[in-house]
């Protein structure tokens, strides 16, 4: 089955029009991702791949690993996306934590990559305090991340979610003391399962017209 993509993700529900614009303007701009939720199957990696879908043609996409010479990271820079496909303590080779998260946050220091990655996490603080806290990345270095979206996955057995929904999508706007600062622009309300604009990205190239114009591209896809 083919992997689901953005307009598959709003057309179930999973995340707004307006939250599936930003993602692919972010992609198209090449700019870094985390996707965070707190149980397995939430859909992280889907909606990650769904989002690099919209990269510019021809974007190299690194999908690091342990088991290649510096994790994969290619030397020189090539503008490419640096794809961790989880920060986590796990035996699995794609799967980076300690050192060599460091290691992929320093690469993102000279603008020469961009970033992809995912987290377990139940909230922005606490996906961030992984990644400085536990990982010992500097605030500095994290705060490289452009985008972080945070997934729900609902229902009373995760394993079998009824749904799962982008609850937060959140745009990173600095560092200071030892922790990220980040705007919420887009949220799901639960008490009336409506997804809300609360923000307006500044860090897009992306004019206001043209994301409402690839808003309405994805609102088409919404069941009548």
């Amino acid at each position: 089955m083919a992997q689901p993509d953005l307009r598959d993700l709003v057309s179930n529900r999973t995340m707004s029009p307006e939250m599936a614009a930003t993602l692919a303007a972010a992609a198209s701009e090449r700019l870094a991702l985390l996707v965070f939720a707190r149980p397995r199957l939430a859909g992280k990696t889907t909606t990650m791949l769904a989002a690099l879908d919209h990269a510019p043609e021809g974007t190299p996409i690194h999908e690091l690993s342990t088991e290649k010479p510096d994790l994969g990271i290619p030397d020189p820079p090539d503008g490419g996306y640096l794809v961790m496909h989880e920060i986590a303590q796990a035996p699995m080779a794609h799967y980076l934590w300690g050192e060599p998260v460091r290691r992929v946050f320093e690469a993102l220091r000279g603008g020469g990559f961009s970033l992809a990655t995912a987290l377990h996490a139940d909230g922005l603080e606490e996906a961030f305090s992984i990644v400085i806290g536990q990982n010992e990345v500097p605030a500095g270095h994290a705060a490289l991340v452009d985008y972080a979206v945070h997934i729900r996955s609902l229902g009373p057995d995760w394993r079998e979610p009824t749904r799962r929904v982008v609850a937060g999508l959140y745009e990173v706007t600095g560092a200071g003391d030892g922790a990220v600062a980040a705007s919420l622009l887009h949220r799901w309300d639960e008490a009336s399962d409506r997804f809300e604009v609360v923000g307006e990205p500044s860090l897009l190239a992306h004019r206001a017209g043209l994301l409402a114009r690839l808003a309405d591209g994805f609102r088409r896809r919404l069941p009548e």
